[in-house]
């Protein structure tokens, strides 16, 4: 069994090996993933039209495929880990964003905190936002049946709606709204204060500097741009159609593909008093044996346990940095596809023995103490 020292006295040589990046194999991965998107769209949509539902059905599912793709590639930019030239990295980045709806710069800032917290449940609680058994104890029963049903894998379609088409269009409208109320209340009150502190004085929970701000409203301008445009070239309800569907299936597996890396049997889940970055990248994140054609879509992050040691890692050196080092990870949690349903019961953080556990095995639990009583 590997222990978190001796990852640690060894990763230095894995990223040193394995960091190396290229932008001719980057942009070979934007090319292969962004042209068959915009063929399968266009498809898409002539076949809506055409009311040839069948093949419509088939090429959004091939879409949100690429999708999926996309998103792993705008991730990977927001690590600086996929082109080796850093503006490439935001360039690319910043277009890959628009194309899945999300404002790359501000999701990187926020998952690169998922990575320094990794296994640290008391700091970030995963895209379920799990409660401890200390917290869902306190809930009524009502309520802990609102709990579970929340974060039924069923549901992920919805909660891929909100995350990527909504919220991001609603968080800035309503920030911005904010933003400007604030600045002619404050001119109202004072005339004489200059515009640049007022601005530099705004507070706001939709963000938390002025660049994510820029990078909120440059994402949203633009993809509201090729929303009017599309809307009119091919019928807002064409598009929509397709453009909803799509994403929010992308979107759902996105989320369960997150949720399943960090959500499973006996993962590792300590308090910032007992955390270990090296424990969390062993046991606290899993490793998805699937196909090889999955892999491809999902950029190879199936092999997270990798990515949790070093995201500078570029996707296309991750598998090749595994086979090369298996044996540091032959006790990290092997997941299959028929495990994927299974992970998505563990929802609650157990404090006290520093794991996640399914509300069936906080049950049992319950059961074995009264029966001990």
């Amino acid at each position: 069994m590997t222990t978190p020292s001796q990852l640690k006295s060894i990763s230095s040589e894995i990223i040193r090996k394995y960091s190396d990046k290229s932008d001719g194999k980057a942009l070979f991965q934007h090319i292969n993933t962004l042209v068959p998107y915009f063929i399968l769209f266009y498809f898409s949509l002539l076949s809506f039209e055409s009311e040839s539902y069948w093949i419509m059905t088939v090429c959004i599912l091939l879409l949100s495929f690429f999708i999926v793709r996309i998103f792993m590639l705008m991730h990977d930019c927001g690590h600086k880990s996929l082109f080796k030239t850093p503006i490439y990295n935001a360039i690319g980045g910043f277009f890959t964003g628009v194309f899945v709806g999300m404002p790359q710069y501000v999701w990187s800032q926020h998952h690169n905190y998922h990575h320094s917290t990794n296994g640290n449940w008391e700091k970030y609680r995963g895209p379920l936002n799990i409660l401890s058994i200390t917290e869902f104890e306190k809930l009524s029963e009502s309520k802990q049946k609102k709990y579970q049903y929340a974060r039924n894998i069923k549901i992920a379609p919805i909660g891929a709606f909100m995350y990527f088409i909504f919220n991001p269009r609603f968080n800035w409208i309503l920030g911005s709204l904010q933003f400007l109320f604030n600045i002619v209340k404050s001119k109202l009150n004072d005339t004489q204060i200059p515009l640049k502190n007022i601005v530099n004085a705004q507070q706001s929970g939709f963000w938390k500097s002025g660049k994510e701000y820029f990078h909120m409203t440059l994402n949203n301008i633009v993809l509201i741009s090729i929303w009017v445009v599309a809307s009119w070239y091919f019928g807002a309800a064409n598009f929509f159609t397709v453009y909803i569907l799509s994403l929010s299936l992308a979107g759902a597996a996105g989320i369960i593909i997150f949720t399943i890396q960090h959500n499973f049997e006996g993962s590792f889940a300590s308090d910032t008093e007992n955390w270990n970055y090296y424990q969390g990248a062993l046991a606290g994140t899993s490793f998805l044996t699937v196909p090889k054609v999955i892999n491809w879509f999902g950029a190879d992050i199936a092999y997270h346990h990798i990515h949790h040691i070093s995201a500078g890692i570029p996707n296309y050196n991750l598998a090749s940095c595994h086979k090369a080092y298996s044996y540091l990870f032959e006790d990290v949690t092997r997941l299959r596809l028929r495990d994927v349903a299974k992970a998505f019961s563990y929802i609650l953080w157990d404090k006290e023995n520093q794991k996640i556990v399914s509300v069936n095995e906080y049950k049992q639990m319950k059961a074995n103490q009264a029966a001990a009583c």
